[in-house]
């Protein structure tokens, strides 16, 4: 897996974005020695029951995880509380079977949603390639995939983005090829939180996967100076103009946001003592940008990725 690496490229050759070391030296000195315990479910929203239905409603819930902002009343929050409460009136509405026949009107209807969700038809799509996969490869049980990286969290965003094209989450940038994965490493990201480490969230190697780019993130690192934009592009994000999806402006936000996000993980590892993972940063940062997401502008691209 290139992430860090292809990604690292990209900070060093951008254009639009620039990291700041010396803001991220003083965000690791006002932790004071001590991450923010973020639990993985802080929000009281997602379906465990800690079998693999939990892995059949995280994978379900991260092949649709992208793209709420073109409508300003949904959020996050509503698609894992919707898939969630529709497992409790079904609990084979998430089969491989199932998965593969849903339309966007029955999608929205199943997550109680009273108007057209944004790229409805891409999100149907994306439901019916999951249930055509699981179903020819892995006995249409997202465990049975969870169960086939043996413990690897590597293994795991591989084995997604290598059999489901819609999680193939990478660009081309100034000639070259940069790795993203959000979707596929936040379903192992997720995994390892609702399940705590243990049986199917259980990863000797969850160190290895980077944090998960999306919009929350880069908007918190911007304001808090470790992100710093190009008057152009500084301009439309304030705006909320569009940004290209896989344009050059578009891929190094993303990009620097993995690398600014590791660099920050280092210097807390120091300063803590003790080895801080990504995706614990990832909780930390996203928790806090939710929690300010009506002061803090964040980029819009159109897109399935995130």
């Amino acid at each position: 897996m290139e992430v860090r690496s292809s990604c690292l490229w990209v900070a060093d050759h951008a254009s639009y974005v620039a990291i700041d070391p010396n803001a991220i030296d003083k965000v690791a000195k006002e932790m004071n020695g001590s991450m923010p315990a973020v639990e993985w479910d802080f929000e009281g929203i997602h379906f465990y029951d800690g079998g693999p239905l939990t892995a059949q409603y995280l994978l379900v819930l991260d092949a649709l995880n992208f793209c709420f902002w073109p409508d300003e009343e949904l959020h996050y929050e509503h698609l894992a509380r919707g898939l969630r409460n529709a497992l409790h009136v079904d609990s084979n509405c998430f089969s491989a079977d199932r998965l593969q026949k849903y339309t966007g009107p029955e999608l929205r209807q199943l997550l109680n949603w009273p108007r057209p969700l944004p790229l409805e038809d891409e999100r149907a799509r994306l439901l019916r390639e999951l249930g055509f996969v699981l179903a020819k490869h892995f006995e249409g049980s997202a465990a049975k995939l969870v169960e086939r990286a043996n413990k690897s969290a590597v293994e795991l965003v591989e084995l997604v983005a290598g059999h489901f094209p819609g999680f193939r989450d990478h660009s081309v940038y100034k000639g070259q090829q940069i790795f993203i994965y959000k979707r596929a490493q936040i379903f192992v990201g997720d995994l390892w939180g609702a399940f705590k480490g243990k049986g199917l969230g259980e990863f000797m190697d969850i160190g290895s996967i980077t944090m998960f780019a999306d919009y929350v993130v880069p908007a918190v690192l911007r304001s808090w100076g470790i992100l710093r934009y190009s008057p152009c592009l500084a301009e439309k994000v304030d705006k909320t103009e569009k940004i290209v999806a896989g344009s050059e402006e578009e891929v190094e936000i993303r990009a620097c946001t993995i690398t600014a996000v590791e660099w920050l993980k280092e210097k807390l590892s120091k300063r803590c003592g003790e080895d801080v993972t990504s995706v614990q940063v990832d909780w930390w940062l996203w928790s806090s940008g939710i929690q300010n997401c009506e002061t803090t502008p964040y980029h819009h691209a159109l897109t399935v990725y995130y």
